[in-house]
C-alpha cells in the first residue's frame, strides 16, 4: 500500500514498517499561496509533502524549494525550537503531519519504530549541520575557535566565572528600580541582551531610565508594529517622532479599525514573547529584501553603504536594518497604544518608552493589555497635533526638491550640484524669515518673544529677523531675560536642593513686565542687570533703553512663550515665535533622524571649538538640558504665532566633518560613550560635505564658525 511516506527519510524502513508508521501521521492540506508554517511560530509539528511544491522563505526571501517526498519541521519537533523559516505553498499541497502528541503515542505503542525514526531524523539534521558548518567555515575564512572555555564577567562589582558564549542578558536583572533592562553595556558600548560573551568584560544593565535605553525601547516597539501590520496585511511606514510617540502612515479607508487591529496584534505578539532574530546579511541580500518589501528609503541608503554586510533584525518575518541593539524578545513591550491621529495613526510609546514615570507593576495576565495613563495619551496627541502643523510646510518643500530620504540626499551630494542645493535650502529659510517679519509688521506687534530648545539657532535667527524687520521699516531692540534674575538667595531650589535657575520663579517677572510696559508707552527705561559672579540683582543697573514709534522689542529666553511672562501687556501687541529644527529625513522604513540628535550634534560642534567644552561633558549635560526644555518650552509651543523650522537639509553632511572627530575624543570608558557611539553610527550614513559653500549668514555658521554676524 502506498502510504505517502516516501523520500530519502523513509527509504530505510521496510514497507510494512512504513505502513505502520504512517498511521501516526494525519493528512492536512494548504491552498496555493497559503503558509503551511510561518517563521517564529511555536507549534512543533513535522510535515511530509505528498504532492505539490512549496517555497522556504526566511525574512520574506526565498532560500529553498520543496516538493513531493521532502519534509520539514523535524527540528521543531525534536528540539522544541520556534520556526526558523516559513513554508508557503506554490501549488496546492497535500501533507502528512506528525504532532508531538502523535510522537508520544508512537513511543508508547510502537517503541520499535521510534528509535529508527529518531535515528533517521538525527542523521538528517547532522548532515545539514555538517553542510552548514562547512559553509560557515568558508564564510569565516576558517577563523579559529575560542581557546578558552570560561571568561570573567564583572556585574555590579562582583566578578563571576561563566562559560564562554553566555548571553550577557543572563547575567543582568530584568528590571532596575521598576525600569526594564533593554540592553547591556559592555564597558560603555551598548549591545543586545543576546550577545554572547567572548572575553572578560564589565557588564552594566541599560534600562529605560536612561535616554539611550528609551531609544532602544522605542525602536523595538516600532519593529513590533511593522511585524503586526505585516501579519494583518497593512502597508505602513513610520513618520516623524513626536516625543511621546511616533506618527504612522497607513494605506486604509478605515483607520479606526486598523488602529484597533494593529494594537491588538501587537499585544498578542508581545504576550507570545517573540524572540529577536538579529542576523548579518550581505549587502546584496539586504538590498533584494528591502526592494521586495517596498522599503525605498532603505534601498536608497544602501547605495552609499561602505561595508559588505549589515545587520537586519526581526520579531518574526519582517526584517529591517537596525543601527544598534533591540530588545531580545517582545515580552517587555507593554503599555503602548495605537490610535487614530488625523489621517494617520499614532504609536504611543507608553510609560517605559517616554520620560513618564513607569506605572506600578500589574498582574501578569493584565500587564500586556493595560493602556498607558490617559494624560500620557492626551499629551502624545497634543504633541502630534503641534508637530503636524509645524512640519507640514517643510515636508512639502523637501518633497518638491525630490529629497525625501537620507539616501536621496546622499545621491544628490554625489551626483548633483551641492552649492545649488545649499543655496536653495538657505533661500527657503530666508524667505520664511521674511514672511515672519511681514506677519509681525502686519500684526502691529511691539514685542517679539522667541523661544526654542537648545541649539535651535535662536541667536542667528534673531540677527536675520532683525534685518528683515528693518526692511519692513521697524527698529528692533534686544532685551535679555538673563538680567532679570532674583537674588541668588531668593532663587528656588530643585528636588535635590540645588538652585533651579530654569524655574519661572527665578525671574523678577513683575519688574520685567513693568519695564516692558514703560518702554511700549514711549518712556526711557534704565534696564536691570544681574551679576552672575555675586548673584546679586540690580533693578536699574543696566543700559538705558528707549523706543521710537517704529521700535520693536526682541526678547529671547527659556520662558519667552509662557503667557505669564508678559501678563500685564496687551496680548495684541505680542508676537511669539517658536524655533526648532523640525523636518528630518527617514533613513529607512523603520528609522528617522531625530531632531534632538541634530541639536545635540550642533551643540557638540559649537561648544567644542567655540567654548572649550568637551563632547563627553556636553553629552553628560544633555539629559538635564532636555528636561528643562520639556518642562519650560515645549508645553507652551501652542502659544506661538509663528513657527520657524531651523533645520537645513544638508547640515548633517557638513556637521559630520567636525562632529565625527570630536565624538572620537570621548573615552570608551566614559558614560557618554554610549551616546557618542550611536551618533558616530548615525553620521556614518551621511556623505560628507565641506562647508566651502555655506554662506556666512547661514544659521549653520552659528555652530561651525565663520559667521558674518557678531555674537
Amino acid at each position: 500500500m502506498d502510504v505517502g511516506l516516501r523520500g530519502a527519510l523513509f527509504d530505510s524502513f521496510a514497507p510494512e514498517a512504513r505502513a505502520d508508521l504512517a498511521t501516526f501521521f494525519e493528512p492536512v492540506s494548504s491552498a496555493a499561496g497559503e503558509f503551511a508554517v510561518r517563521e517564529g511560530d511555536r507549534e512543533r509539528d513535522m510535515y511530509v509533502i505528498l504532492e505539490g511544491e512549496a517555497l522556504v522563505e526566511r525574512g520574506g526571501v526565498e532560500v529553498d524549494r520543496l516538493e513531493g517526498g521532502d519534509h520539514f519541521g523535524e527540528l521543531s519537533l525534536i528540539a522544541s525550537r520556534p520556526r526558523a523559516a516559513s513554508v508557503r505553498a506554490v501549488t496546492p499541497l497535500s501533507l502528512l503531519r506528525l504532532t508531538p502528541a502523535s510522537l508520544r503515542r508512537l513511543t508508547k505503542e510502537r517503541p520499535d519504530l521510534v528509535v529508527p525514526l529518531l535515528e533517521v531524523l538525527i542523521a538528517t539534521l547532522g548532515e545539514e549541520l555538517s553542510s552548514m558548518t562547512d559553509g560557515v567555515r568558508a564564510l569565516l575564512r576558517d577563523r579559529s575557535l575560542p581557546r578558552q572555555r570560561h571568561v570573567h564577567a564583572t556585574v555590579g562589582g562582583v566578578v563571576e566565572e561563566v562559560w564562554i558564549g553566555t548571553p550577557v542578558g543572563a547575567l543582568l536583572p530584568v528590571t532596575v528600580d521598576g525600569h526594564p533592562t533593554v540592553a547591556a553595556l559592555l564597558g560603555e558600548r551598548p549591545v543586545s541582551m543576546a550577545t554572547p560573551l567572548s572575553s572578560d568584560a564589565v557588564i552594566t544593565p541599560l534600562t529605560t531610565a536612561h535616554w539611550e535605553g528609551r531609544r532602544i525601547y522605542q525602536r523595538s516597539l516600532a519593529l513590533l508594529l511593522l511585524e503586526a501590520a505585516d501579519d494583518l496585511g497593512f502597508d505602513l511606514s513610520l513618520d516623524y517622532s513626536v516625543g511621546l510617540g511616533q506618527r504612522v502612515r497607513v494605506e486604509t479607508d478605515d483607520r479606526e479599525a486598523a488602529a484597533h487591529a494593529i494594537e491588538t496584534r501587537m499585544h498578542e505578539l508581545a504576550t507570545d514573547d517573540r524572540p529577536l532574530h538579529d542576523e548579518l546579511w550581505t549587502l546584496e541580500e539586504a538590498r533584494a529584501h528591502l526592494e521586495e518589501s517596498g522599503d525605498r528609503a532603505g534601498v536608497d541608503l544602501l547605495r552609499t553603504w561602505r561595508q559588505p554586510a549589515l545587520s537586519l533584525a526581526s520579531y518574526g518575518r519582517v526584517y529591517a536594518p537596525t543601527p544598534g541593539p533591540l530588545l531580545a524578545s517582545t515580552g517587555p513591550l507593554t503599555g503602548f497604544r495605537v490610535v487614530v491621529d488625523d489621517g494617520a495613526l499614532l504609536l504611543v510609546y507608553g510609560p517605559h518608552g517616554s520620560q513618564a514615570t513607569p506605572a506600578r507593576e500589574t498582574p501578569a495576565d493584565a500587564r500586556h493589555s493595560r493602556p498607558p495613563p490617559p494624560p500620557l495619551l492626551d499629551a502624545a496627541l497634543r504633541a502630534s497635533f503641534h508637530a503636524r502643523n509645524m512640519t507640514r510646510e517643510p515636508q512639502r518643500w523637501l518633497s518638491s526638491l525630490g529629497l525625501s530620504t537620507v539616501g536621496e540626499l546622499n545621491r544628490a551630494c554625489i551626483d548633483g550640484d551641492v552649492s545649488e542645493m545649499i543655496r536653495v535650502a538657505e533661500g527657503f529659510q530666508e524667505k520664511r524669515i521674511g514672511r515672519i517679519a511681514d506677519a509681525i509688521h502686519e500684526a502691529g506687534a511691539r514685542v517679539v518673544c522667541i523661544a526654542g530648545p537648545s541649539s535651535s539657532g535662536k541667536t542667528t535667527f534673531i540677527k536675520r529677523l532683525s534685518v528683515q524687520l528693518r526692511v519692513d521699516g521697524l527698529e528692533p531692540h534686544g532685551i535679555s531675560l538673563d538680567d532679570y534674575y532674583v537674588d541668588r538667595e531668593e532663587n528656588p531650589r530643585d528636588a535635590h536642593g540645588e538652585y533651579d535657575f530654569e524655574a519661572f520663579e527665578a525671574l523678577r517677572v513683575d519688574l520685567f513686565g513693568q519695564h516692558v510696559t514703560e518702554l511700549l508707552a514711549g518712556q526711557a527705561v534704565r534696564t536691570a542687570r544681574y551679576d552672575f559672579q555675586t548673584g546679586r540683582s540690580s533693578p536699574a543697573g543696566g543700559p538705558e533703553l528707549a523706543m521710537g514709534s517704529g521700535g520693536i522689542l526682541l526678547l529671547e529666553g527659556l520662558h519667552a512663550l509662557n503667557p505669564r511672562l508678559l501678563a500685564a501687556v496687551d496680548p495684541d501687541r505680542i508676537f511669539r515665535v517658536f524655533i526648532c529644527p523640525l523636518a528630518q529625513l527617514p533613513l529607512d522604513r523603520l528609522r528617522r533622524v531625530h531632531a534632538s540628535d541634530v541639536r545635540l550634534l550642533r551643540r557638540i560642534v559649537r561648544d567644542r571649538h567655540g567654548r572649550g567644552t568637551t563632547p563627553a561633558a556636553n553629552i553628560a549635560r544633555w539629559p538635564a538640558v532636555r528636561r528643562g526644555e520639556q518642562k519650560h518650552i515645549f508645553p507652551f509651543q501652542q502659544h506661538a504665532d509663528a513657527v520657524f523650522d531651523s533645520s537645513l537639509i544638508y547640515e548633517l553632511s557638513v556637521l559630520r566633518v567636525y562632529a565625527e572627530r570630536y565624538l572620537l575624543e570621548v573615552p570608551q570608558d566614559h558614560p557618554s560613550y554610549t551616546t557618542a557611539f550611536r551618533l558616530l553610527g548615525l553620521l556614518e550614513r551621511f556623505v560628507s560635505i565641506y562647508p566651502d559653500h555655506v554662506p556666512p549668514t547661514s544659521l549653520l555658521r552659528e555652530f561651525i564658525g565663520g559667521s558674518g554676524f557678531e555674537y
